[in-house]
């Protein structure tokens, strides 16, 4: 491989890894919004496949693609609420609630999406980090969504909250021992219910990155399982907002190799390496089974603790 290839596949994987990261991001920040409050939501997968096709759908008619954005945050926090009511009812397992929440979040997105397979919607605009090396294929690698921005601001937010202020203490002391928080006042219901439907909300906006910036289109394999994978993402974190970052930009390093190898005409093993977010993420949830330090990072009021 030349150098000039060699540099187009390094700043392509970079550029890959910060543009498929971006839905892994959002889901996975909330996800660890709605763990951090003692409660698994499984159903985060069928929330971002709504959520894409909410986006393109509100995009394409009303020309304005930001208001898709918001209109995807709300079907996931609608879809958050749902999930966060019927956890509350009694001998109710949240991880079958998250399933069947997935499986209800994909039909109607199916079901309503049928109509904006074929028609172009208004897209999300970018920049591009690469516009200074003056070379054109690194120049569009580099193109990147106002979204990933604000997804590092949420996260660090979120972390600032959970460390400093009383609402981040309260999500924690509900997570953490739902008694503890109930002889203080709290309910711990409420809590957990605000809680999934804000991490709904930012599964949603993830939804909206890919129908809306990248791949850029609707159709029903959109997802290609990445809410899923975003829960163990969570895991790989540990729990901490920041680190969902930097595990996010990893899950999106290992996406974007396959592309960034056919982009010089490296063809060989292509579907192998398509298959590395997934290869990533088996090896993660095999090493977090017995990691220690993901156990004591744990919120003990979660279901997969007892």
């Amino acid at each position: 491989m030349s150098d000039s290839a060699f540099a187009i596949v390094f700043f392509a994987i970079i550029g890959g890894a910060l543009r498929v990261s971006t839905p892994f991001m959002f889901v996975a920040l909330g996800e660890c919004l709605t763990e951090k409050s003692g409660r698994v939501n499984l159903g985060l997968e069928g929330t971002l496949v709504l959520g894409a096709m909410t986006a393109y759908a509100v995009s394409y008619h009303s020309g304005y693609p930001w208001l898709g954005v918001f209109a995807a945050g709300l079907s996931g926090a609608v879809l958050g609420g749902m999930h966060g009511y019927i956890c509350k009812l009694p001998k109710v397992n949240d991880i079958a609630v998250g399933i069947a929440m997935m499986l209800f979040g994909t039909g109607i997105a199916f079901f309503f999406g049928k109509a904006y397979i074929q028609p172009s919607a208004p897209r999300l605009e970018s920049f591009s980090l690469g516009a200074w090396t003056g070379n054109a294929q690194i120049t569009t690698a580099l193109q990147i969504n106002p979204l990933l921005l604000v997804g590092i601001v949420v996260a660090l937010l979120m972390a600032w909250a959970f460390a400093n202020t009383k609402w981040g203490l309260i999500v924690r002391m509900a997570g953490d021992s739902a008694p503890a928080a109930t002889a203080m006042g709290v309910s711990v219901d409420l809590v957990r219910f605000l809680s999934t439907m804000a991490g709904g909300f930012l599964a949603g906006v993830g939804g909206a990155f890919l129908s809306l910036f990248y791949p850029g289109s609707w159709n029903q394999g959109l997802s290609s399982g990445q809410g899923l994978m975003a829960v163990a993402l969570v895991i790989f974190a540990r729990w901490a907002p920041v680190r969902c970052i930097i595990a996010a930009l990893l899950f999106g390093a290992a996406g974007a190799i396959g592309p960034a190898l056919q982009s010089v005409g490296i063809t060989q093993g292509y579907y192998f390496f398509n298959a590395a977010p997934y290869i990533l993420t088996l090896g993660i949830m095999i090493a977090s089974a017995g990691s220690k330090k993901a156990m004591r990072d744990v919120p003990g009021e979660l279901s997969i603790t007892k």
